[in-house]
């Protein structure tokens, strides 16, 4: 079945099952690799994208759910002239040790900064949810503050 989704400002048709998760069409049919599986249950964050704005694991998320909407993948948050603010923090706070669940997690706190611009750290610990195998939260939260900064 045809369904037409908005990516990263594009408009695009996909020919794939009305169930089929976000992730897979994001990765399989589309070619966007950035947003990674983790899980498979919502629950890692490794799949976080933005749907209008908001941040949503795209794993369990079933693409019909989607027409109408505008998805940001990790590909699409930075501008072509410049990283995002938080893909920089990333970078100077030396955040990302492995790597594999960063693009979610930067979706996760551009989201957050996006709707709180100088969160606690209770905040930081409802919202921010995803999970990093090697550990890299104090670095993730010093980033995350050093953004509430500016």
């Amino acid at each position: 079945m045809a369904l037409t989704i908005t990516v990263n400002g594009e408009e695009r048709s996909v020919d794939v099952e009305p169930e089929t998760p976000l992730l897979w069409v994001l990765r399989d049919t589309l070619g966007l690799t950035g947003t990674k599986f983790g899980c498979g249950i919502a629950e890692c964050g490794a799949c976080t994208v933005h749907v209008n704005g908001s941040a949503v694991r795209s794993c369990v998320l079933p693409v019909s759910r989607v027409e109408g909407t505008s998805i940001t993948t990790i590909e699409g948050l930075a501008s072509a002239a410049a990283s995002h603010p938080v893909q920089q923090a990333w970078i100077e706070h030396q955040v990302p040790q492995c790597g594999y669940c960063q693009s979610g997690m930067i979706m996760a706190v551009s989201a957050l900064l996006a709707e709180q611009a100088n969160p606690t750290d209770a905040d930081i610990d409802e919202r921010i949810t995803n999970i990093c195998r090697c550990g890299t939260f104090v670095r993730v939260r010093r980033a995350i503050h050093s953004l509430a900064k500016s």
